[in-house]
């Protein structure tokens, strides 16, 4: 079992934010008997997936709705509309990244072949 600033450490999120994935319900701790929070192992890999859910635009009502998904292995209806939602969200935003990036090496390009005499002097 860890200790609440060890997962913290492992995973690179807050203790506060731990804290929060707790009052959410995406997140289980057991209490000892002073009242320190203590993780099973799993949960540094847990709290990694929930970072990475929220980093594609996730809320922790979306989270928590899928994470029984990843624990039995098996999806409702619900969340398989839920799932491919959120990854049709996710491919249309990378769609337009892709633009903004070929748009952005455009314009390397033209800085790169654009050399003002002054600079080329010096």
């Amino acid at each position: 079992m860890l200790r609440i600033g060890e997962i913290a450490a492992r995973s690179g999120v807050s203790v506060r934010a731990l804290r929060y994935y707790e009052e959410q319900g995406l997140l289980d701790a057991e209490r000892t008997a002073s009242g320190q929070r203590r993780y099973p192992e799993n949960a540094v890999d847990r709290v990694r997936f929930i970072q990475q859910l929220y980093a594609a635009g996730l809320t922790s009502k979306d989270v928590l709705a899928l994470l029984p998904c990843v624990h039995t292995g098996v999806a409702t209806p619900a969340m398989m509309a839920l799932l491919l939602e959120q990854r049709g969200r996710i491919d249309r935003q990378i769609a337009e990244l892709s633009k903004a990036r070929e748009r952005l090496d455009e314009v390397i390009r033209i800085g790169r072949d654009y050399v003002p005499e002054v600079a080329a002097a010096s």
